[in-house]
């Protein structure tokens, strides 16, 4: 078994914190419409298992609806975007920007996502572009 190093991370007030203590997905950049208004720009964000997610503070935690089977999770205080889940999925995405110590250089944006939905006022860099989400990326094993 793979050891994997705990990361921690949250909002800038403190009030959404949580802890990753197992294998992440590289970072996927998505540039779809939603993402884009919540956060001002596109968004660059990992995943990792549902196990291997822990929160740590939830105080001022709140949930969006933004489509009928996912929703988005940032907090009430300070406004920080940090979160996006399925309803009933296996994992949790997470805003990179939103660990402690960085990626720290382990991480990288391995591609972009909906493409066709990007800003006209920004270029993408080298990596894979997709039209669409799909698994562009794919997710470690969880050991």
């Amino acid at each position: 078994m793979v050891d994997h190093p705990a990361r921690t991370g949250g909002c800038m007030c403190g009030g959404v914190r949580y802890k990753i203590t197992g294998p992440i997905k590289q970072i996927v950049a998505c540039h779809c419409r939603e993402c884009r208004r919540m956060t001002g720009h596109f968004l660059p964000s990992f995943d990792v298992w549902n196990e291997h997610f822990e929160m740590v503070e939830s105080r001022d935690l709140g949930w969006y609806r933004s489509a009928p089977k996912s929703r988005r999770g940032f907090c009430k205080t300070c406004g920080c975007s940090i979160f996006f889940r399925m309803d009933g999925g296996e994992k949790m995405s997470i805003a990179a920007g939103s660990l402690d110590d960085g990626c720290d250089g382990d991480l990288q944006i391995a591609a972009h996502i909906f493409t066709a939905e990007k800003g006209d006022y920004y270029d993408l860099d080298d990596a894979p572009a997709y039209t669409d989400g799909g698994d562009s990326v794919p997710m470690p094993p969880r050991g």
